[in-house]
């Protein structure tokens, strides 16, 4: 028989009358509680992502506190313990923090001070689950989820279309802004393909002066200009048999955009001063953070180019239409900046995955992935408050004012990103904020927060 997850707080003393007084401190507080009278048994019925903590006395026949507290960290280590001590028993209180106890309280005691200890322990113990349950979906994904990680609606929708496109022929066409893994996308549809053993060329082709960007893409022969001293073997050429991409194609010039239309269509190019078509066997995955079907409105681009590109489209979601994907993208970058650096991994507190919530991410998962790399390294995680181009309204809130004015302005800031995750009622959400019911329905009117709004159910029973 396991502990239902349900109670978070089991309460372990063999003293009645002090076990009574704390279970209805505790009850009064809106804490669910589990009053035990000895310690055996008990880590047995407690799976090891129990949300709870365990508060227990020290000195108890059968096995004490510290025992209790050596045979539920083999289980867990990461399970707060709070330790009960009489006047005497500071020195061995002491021990126990040293072996890992979370706190410990010296009778006598007042109410407040166990409620403060044992709330601040729920706070870590959430924040331990959550981020323990980031690296459980980050470790045990496919292929190619490890690639392109989250779980929202848009990346899975995602990921399914490369599924479906990758043994393909077609060509591919991914919109996407700048940072928001196009490359990444594309690598994926060459290595889930039949192609994966042949050459993979990426070219952007914004990057290249226009002098040189034929000779770069088809090659050239001796001769073909001046400089020309030697045989060029162009990108298409040298991915033949491959996959060859091509970032910011709306920057190519029309000239170059008639001679990647024939190619696209009759499947051969000829170098720059040849005379020889020389056939290819290769796919192109091209990528724009451009609206195409405007630019050939408006002459900036082929609109038969644009025709014969957009068979196969594939759409990156920003980052900021992702929701809770930013967490795990931004757990995902810091281990692997950790691990890289040679550093113990640091766990996000909850504001800073408010913030991470809040955030539009202008830059995408190139800007998330450079604030993680700073959040490993121990920096403070500071994120750029401005917008990119399109993002007009979705910007930042930057928190100003005193002191009380920022406290509340945090407060709130915690409640929505608690009212934006998928829970199932008003309790869950005020246990997940470690408050009673009535307190959170204070405090969504006191901010002007619906939680009608969050997609959960407010039950009668929760509105006592």
């Amino acid at each position: 028989m396991t502990i239902d997850n349900r109670v978070q707080v089991v309460l372990i003393d063999d003293d009645p009358h002090l076990r009574q007084a704390l279970s209805q401190t505790l009850d009064l507080a809106g804490l669910k509680i589990l009053p035990l009278a000895e310690a055996k048994g008990l880590a047995a019925q407690l799976e090891r992502d129990w949300p709870g903590v365990v508060v227990s006395d020290i000195r108890m026949p059968g096995m004490d506190g510290l025992e209790l507290l050596t045979e539920l960290h083999a289980q867990d280590p990461e399970l707060p313990v709070l330790l009960i001590t009489g006047h005497g028993d500071v020195p061995l209180a002491v021990q126990a923090m040293r072996a890992g106890a979370y706190d410990f309280l010296e009778k006598p005691f007042a109410s407040d001070a166990l409620l403060d200890s044992v709330r601040r322990a729920l706070a870590l113990r959430r924040l331990v689950l959550d981020n323990r349950s980031l690296r459980l979906a980050l470790s045990d994904r496919n292929e190619l989820s490890a690639r392109l990680v989250g779980h929202s609606p848009s990346m899975l929708r995602l990921r399914e279309q490369i599924g479906a496109l990758a043994a393909t022929r077609a060509d591919v066409l991914i919109l996407g802004e700048t940072g928001a893994g196009k490359e990444v996308v594309a690598r994926a549809l060459h290595d889930l393909s039949g192609r994966r053993n042949g050459p993979f060329v990426a070219i952007n082709a914004g990057a290249l002066a226009e002098s040189v960007v034929e000779s770069e893409l088809f090659g050239h022969e001796p001769g073909a200009f001046t400089g020309a001293q030697k045989r060029r073997i162009g990108k298409f050429e040298f991915a033949n048999g491959g996959t060859l991409f091509l970032d910011e194609i709306e920057s190519m010039s029309l000239d170059v955009q008639v001679k990647l239309l024939r190619l696209l269509q009759e499947r051969v190019v000829e170098r720059l001063g040849g005379n020889q078509l020389i056939p290819l066997d290769i796919r192109i995955i091209a990528a724009t953070k451009e609206d195409l079907r405007q630019a050939a409105d408006q002459g900036r681009f082929r609109a038969d180019l644009y025709y014969r590109l957009n068979v196969a489209p594939l759409r990156i979601p920003p980052l900021r239409e992702r929701g809770e994907d930013a967490l795990m993208l931004f757990q995902h970058f810091a281990d692997e900046a950790s691990a890289r650096h040679g550093l113990p991994p640091h766990e996000l507190q909850p504001g800073q995955r408010a913030l991470l919530l809040r955030h539009t991410w202008p830059g995408n998962v190139r800007e998330l992935q450079n604030a993680a790399e700073r959040f490993a390294l121990g920096l403070e995680l500071a994120l750029d408050n401005s917008t990119s181009e399109g993002d007009a309204g979705n910007s930042v809130e930057v928190v100003s004012g005193g002191l009380s004015e920022q406290v509340e302005n945090f407060e709130k800031t915690l409640i929505a990103a608690e009212l934006a995750r998928s829970h199932s009622s008003v309790r869950s959400v005020a246990e997940a904020l470690g408050i009673p019911r009535k307190t959170l329905h204070d405090k969504l009117r006191k901010h002007g927060l619906s939680f009608s709004d969050s997609g959960a159910s407010a039950h009668p029973d929760d509105l006592d």
